[in-house]
């Protein structure tokens, strides 16, 4: 099979910066290197809460990603609401990745599981 000339360079670039880009984030850990994108949030919530990004039900955990409040007063949610129920979808979502910083995909963990994050 004939690979494109334009193609090929591609690959040459990537070949260069790949390096570059594994050297910047070594040590990093993944969840702290890039944010996490919307879909793998909204998917997650409508796991944890039908999508309900407004989900008081009971449990002792709210809003679409069902945190705990200790857990939102310590990812500093309560710059936007006093509770994650209360806050908006961009809100909560701010507060994930930051709770996903500090303890990873294990926090929210069987859905992130059956979502494919563990």
């Amino acid at each position: 099979m004939r690979i494109p000339r334009s193609y090929g360079r591609g690959l040459a670039v990537l070949g260069l910066l790949l390096p570059a880009a594994v050297a910047l984030t070594a040590g990093t850990p993944a969840a702290a290197r890039q944010s996490t994108s919307d879909l793998v949030w909204d998917r997650l919530a409508d796991c944890e809460s039908d999508g309900d990004w407004q989900a008081d039900t009971g449990n002792g955990y709210y809003g679409g990603l069902q945190i705990w409040p200790p857990t939102w007063r310590e990812a500093g949610g309560l710059r936007y609401a006093d509770r994650p129920d209360h806050a908006g979808r961009r809100q909560q979502i701010t507060v994930g990745e930051e709770i996903l910083r500090l303890q990873g995909w294990q926090a929210w963990g069987g859905c992130a599981r059956e979502i494919g994050m563990l």
